[in-house]
């Protein structure tokens, strides 16, 4: 019997909106957790820690964080804080861990939080997808019960514990009542993101052979750009790279040419910055795709556009809006070099060191 290769993958992207439904609105039941982590203004450093998939997402997380608090926020690799924690915080501070995990077990991440739970005034907080998983164990932790996963690699576990954290976040910002309609938003919409990000991500891999594809972003799309990148790494195993938008330019456009596909996911704040680099790329040869919240006559050169919605947001709530796009796009990669995006080479869901 021949093998249907992909079936955990891409059932489970195509159910992130309900995985994100569950998620914010079990982050709206915990508004206590919401006040006593995130909302406390004495705190003087928030650190959000993972490995991976989980490291990147904590960059969006701590971009929202620093956005709608204005209060100090840091990602870090859960290593970073396990191995070499005296070049990474200030342990005579008053500081919030929260550590990211999927599982709940990642080795490294209950390790770093286990290391510094004597430290006075540190408090240990989490958000994973199982409830009695060793993290959670460590810190009280949010959980995206419907984010839990069949597949090696990460894609609504993913979505839904960036909502989950930035609903959290938005309970306790000034400007809660905003944060938290635009999230509600990006929720109901994310049932058509779904729908357009397949039918975009297959005309694109369609489109040509490319030898490289490129995410750039900033800010908070910066860790979803980085996200891109490791999903399309992950089931292709194909060589990918990540960057600011704008770094890009400081040398590593070198390699960009007509087998490169370059990916921009564009902050409303930076827009006509951003969609210059874009151009410039394709002028080099590049197929170009922009995700940006709305077409426009800007983006009219553009090979292929993914809109990621809520015009006049802010970008951070839009983030995830681009991640099925990205996800099928690492999806119908795989499938066409011939591999399994279920059973990635050389990976397993939880890393145990």
């Amino acid at each position: 019997m021949k093998e249907i290769m992909g079936v955990h993958t891409y059932r489970e992207i195509s159910e992130q909106p309900q995985a994100l439904k569950e998620a914010y609105e079990e982050a709206l039941r915990r508004k206590e957790w919401a006040e006593t982590y995130l909302g406390d203004a004495e705190v003087q450093q928030t650190l959000f820690l993972g490995s991976g998939s989980s490291y990147y997402q904590a960059i969006t997380m701590a971009a929202t964080y620093r956005s709608w608090l204005k209060r100090p926020a840091t990602a870090l690799p859960s290593s970073d804080l396990l191995l070499i924690r005296e070049q990474v915080v200030l342990e005579q501070s008053r500081t919030v861990a929260i550590g990211v995990s999927r599982s709940g077990e990642s080795t490294e991440v209950v390790k770093a939080l286990d290391s510094v739970k004597e430290l006075p005034d540190w408090r240990l907080a989490g958000v994973t997808c199982y409830a009695e998983s060793s993290m959670a164990k460590l810190g009280d932790s949010l959980v995206s019960k419907l984010g839990a996963e069949k597949s090696t690699v990460m894609t609504k576990s993913l979505a839904s514990m960036i909502v989950g954290m930035q609903t959290a976040i938005a309970l306790v910002s000034d400007r809660s009542g905003e944060h938290l309609q635009e999230l509600d938003q990006l929720v109901q919409a994310q049932e058509e993101r779904v729908r357009e990000g397949e039918q975009l991500a297959q005309a694109a891999v369609s489109a040509r052979n490319f030898d490289r594809t490129v995410f750039l972003g900033m800010g908070a799309m910066f860790g979803i750009a980085e996200e891109g990148c490791l999903k399309l790494k992950e089931m292709s195993n194909t060589w990918t790279e990540s960057f600011g938008t704008l770094e890009f330019r400081h040398g590593p456009k070198s390699i960009v040419d007509q087998h490169t596909c370059v990916i921009v996911l564009v902050s409303d704040r930076s827009r006509e910055a951003e969609l210059k680099v874009a151009r410039e790329m394709q002028d080099y040869g590049a197929y170009v795709v922009v995700a940006a919240s709305a077409a426009g006559e800007d983006t009219a050169f553009a090979d292929a556009f993914v809109e990621t919605g809520l015009v006049g947001g802010s970008d951070e709530a839009r983030a995830v809006a681009a991640l099925p796009f990205l996800q099928y796009y690492g999806y119908f990669t795989a499938l066409k070099r011939g591999n399994n995006p279920d059973e990635p080479r050389n990976l397993t869901q939880v890393v145990l060191i």
